[in-house]
Formats: structure tokens, sequence, C-alpha cells
């Protein structure tokens, strides 16, 4: 069990705590959606915990291997539904991994993202899109 503390600021912005760090985001709603786009909207935060979820869980898996991802990239694109109700459509995350990464030890980390607890945890309308690009 984690604890998360949240304070509506107003004009809606909310602070958002981590317990157990006390670090703390910052979230505002979206220019399209009445707010000032100054800081990650909600939605913004799930596509940041899906990419950030999948590479720490091929790092994991990496890490098995002695394979380093350090300098690996993620890219995620958030979609929002054009139809009511207002939601997350579609996200497409692109990954450009760390040179020296053994061919074939890379459908093991390809593996490894989808098994990441947000992918799991998202509702499945939500289209995700995944590419994985090795520079050598």
């Amino acid at each position: 069990m984690v604890e998360v503390h949240i304070v509506y600021e107003g004009d809606l912005h909310c602070q958002a705590t981590h317990a157990p760090s006390r670090s703390s985001i910052l979230t505002d709603a979206p220019v399209d959606n009445q707010g000032r786009g100054e800081a990650f909207s909600p939605t913004d935060l799930v596509a940041t915990a899906l990419g950030t979820c999948m590479i720490t869980i091929m790092a994991m898996a990496a890490r098995k291997d002695s394979i380093r991802l350090g300098g690996t990239r993620v890219r995620v694109e958030k979609h929002m539904s054009t139809d009511p109700p207002r939601r997350i459509a579609k996200l497409v995350v692109e990954f450009t991994l760390a040179p020296g990464i053994p061919p074939e030890r890379r459908p093991v980390l390809e593996r490894a993202a989808h098994t990441c607890p947000v992918f799991k945890s998202l509702h499945p309308d939500i289209e995700v899109q995944l590419s994985f690009t090795y520079p050598d």
C-alpha cells in the first residue's frame, strides 16, 4: 500500500505528494479542457506512467542478463477521444533502445514491456501501439 496525498489548489491545479518519498508533482487541466496546461494533466500522468513502467520492467529483465539500458529513450503520444465521453483513446509508445543489446535478447525485453502493471491496468478500449528501435 502506498499513499498519495492530493491538495486541490484552485484554478484546476493540484499538488500530489508521494507519502513515502515526499516528492511532489503538480497537475493542471489541459488547454483544450478549461485549463492553462501549466503542468502535466491527469491523463498525461497516465501516459507517463505507462512509458516509465514499461522501461522499468524492461530494465529489470535486462538486469538479469547484465544488459544495460542506460540512455534508452521512450516517447509517448497520448491521443484523446474526439467523441464523448472524454477519455484516452490511444497511446503510442516508441522505444529507442541503447546500443549493444544482443539481437537474441531483444524479444525478452519487448515481452517484458507487455507485462508492465500499468499496461495490464489500462482499460481494453485504449489502443496501445508499441515500437522498438535498436540503433545497431
